[in-house]
């Protein structure tokens, strides 16, 4: 098998899933704008072949790398990145090299494209809160008088909360419009709820091998633009509607072959149209892991191996790693500098010396979601985790 991997040194432990299936007996050819020199030794070992190209985003720099690959090793089996930022392109790569094994160019906007996502999960039965595409402010207006203050706009393509914005008054709206980027947006009803995404590595059938659930905070977009700090955690279980919410929407949808997180809303307030207390709402579609050290912390909630799953759902389109039956919460807690804390490194790393499975400092590109530091633990019950976020997190 000839799997071409794109940008196996970005995120920093994606080289696993190069390392797995390598060790499954395929060629993992890898893709990147890192100079081979300077790349990791593990990132190195993990891979047959690198080309190195100085512009990911140049397309037919892109089209020279796999064409060299095909080349030298045949023919291709697989494109893939597992990075939102490069879907996109691995669409577009597929259907120029003929590789069947994943979304071709002319399939992927629906996965893309928020106001694309709304039929397949009316097809789910699944609910979702009303969005429009707002191409002027008279657009905008419009949809306001049919769903009010406050609203959310984001752009149509747009990976996590950047240039997000929550507008709640005519004012915002006019400010908005002067500054938002020069990119397609959308507008969609505020919904109060809290997060949590069914996350899960599916085969060739559209069939789960493996399932997660993590609880995220209320807005992704407060703790950037407020500096607030990030926790998360990835939960030991999932409730069943949940599970049943997300095996409808990868039906719907069609998804096949992926590892995919995708966001529900709990509605922590009935609303009109959507639901009771407690429903489940749509939120957004990602066909990739989550972001972050998530499928980390995955592996840890569930004494698993989701690289391993991965990489055998690939080869062998089967999950050849069984339940180890042992899942806890496994609790990421972000720390800034620009906050002072009541418990000091020490002090964190002492009581939970027991828990703690990874502490670092984070890499700036991740800092503004992520925190500069951050602590992330292993833990029993949700209510130990959320006591691990206090103490942590507490501000003098």
């Amino acid at each position: 098998m000839n799997f071409v991997y794109i940008s196996p040194h970005f995120p920093r432990t994606y080289w696993l899933f190069c390392d797995r299936l390598k060790r499954n007996g395929a060629n993992v050819l890898g893709i990147g704008d890192c100079p081979y020199e300077a790349l990791e030794e593990h990132v190195k070992a993990s891979l047959t072949e690198y080309y190195f190209v100085g512009n990911m985003q140049d397309y037919d720099q892109m089209l020279r790398a796999v064409g060299f690959f095909t080349f030298k090793y045949g023919k291709i089996d697989w494109i893939e990145s597992n990075n939102e930022f490069w879907l996109e392109q691995d669409a577009q790569l597929r259907t120029d090299f003929h590789v069947t094994t994943g979304e071709q160019a002319d399939g992927i906007g629906r996965l893309k494209h928020k106001s694309s996502m709304k039929p397949y999960y009316k097809k789910a039965g699944v609910a979702t809160a009303r969005l429009a595409q707002i191409p002027t402010i008279k657009d905008a207006k419009a949809f306001l008088k049919k769903v009010g203050y406050p609203v959310i706009v984001k752009p149509d393509i747009g990976v996590g909360a950047n240039d997000t914005y929550r507008l709640d008054t005519d004012a915002e709206l006019e400010w908005f419009f002067k500054e938002k980027p020069p990119v397609p947006y959308v507008m969609e009803e505020f919904v109060t709820g809290n997060i949590y995404s069914y996350d899960a590595i599916v085969s060739s059938a559209g069939e789960p091998l493996f399932e997660s659930m993590t609880a995220w905070p209320p807005s992704i977009m407060d703790i950037v633009l407020k500096q607030t700090d990030l926790a998360y955690y990835v939960a030991a279980d999932m409730p069943d509607d949940l599970r049943k919410a997300g095996r409808e929407t990868v039906k719907a949808f069609g998804v096949k072959s992926r590892f995919v997180h995708l966001e529900f809303f709990r509605l922590t307030e009935a609303k009109k149209g959507l639901g009771k207390k407690g429903a489940i709402v749509g939120l957004e579609v990602n066909m990739r892991p989550a972001g972050g050290y998530t499928p980390d912390m995955m592996n840890f909630a569930h004494s698993t191996d989701v690289y391993q799953i991965w990489a055998d759902m690939v080869t062998a389109d089967a999950r050849l790693l069984p339940d180890s039956g042992d899942h806890q919460f496994c609790v990421y807690a972000g720390r800034r500098d620009c906050h002072d804390y009541v418990h000091t490194h020490d002090e964190v790393m002492a009581r939970y010396a027991d828990n703690i499975v990874m502490h670092e400092a984070m890499p700036p590109m991740m800092q503004p979601q992520m925190g500069n530091y951050m602590y992330t633990a292993r833990l029993r019950t949700e209510e130990d985790a959320k006591a691990f976020i206090r103490f942590v997190q507490e501000q003098r």
